[in-house]
């Protein structure tokens, strides 16, 4: 029974990674084939297989926005950067308040990650810039 059980939670955790909406940083391309450098996800999940859901929002080589579009304001809760970039944020527009900079990889939920005393980067990115 235990090793049933055992089976069970291993097939689990394998089928939900493979369902994983988050692209893998290597395979960051436009429609077009451009390289993207990073791509920003609306939604988020603590079942890491269900986060980078919902719209996103690509970031190209040498982007540098110290105010986001007004549709993406404090709207971003997930992100993947492309191997060999770094995407900077600010949660201030004009590149004001506290920074953090990802590199290459996968962030889930931003709301994993504190933003100061008591915040966390969830919903709260108001510019970017980045670079490969």
């Amino acid at each position: 029974m235990k090793t049933l059980i055992a089976v069970l939670l291993c097939t689990a955790l394998c089928w939900d990674g493979l369902n994983a909406l988050c692209p893998e940083p290597a395979t960051l391309k436009d429609v077009n084939g451009a390289k993207v450098c990073a791509r920003m996800f609306e939604d988020s999940h603590y079942l890491y297989a269900h986060s980078c859901g919902g719209d996103s929002l690509d970031s190209f080589p040498g982007d540098d926005k110290p105010a986001i579009t007004r549709r993406w304001l404090y709207r971003v809760s997930s992100l993947v950067v492309a191997p060999g970039c770094y995407f900077t944020v600010w949660d201030r527009i004009k590149k004001e308040g506290n920074k953090r900079q990802f590199r290459a990889g996968i962030q889930y939920r931003l709301k994993d990650l504190s933003n100061g005393m008591f915040g966390n980067w969830d919903n709260v990115i108001a510019g970017y810039t980045c670079g490969c």
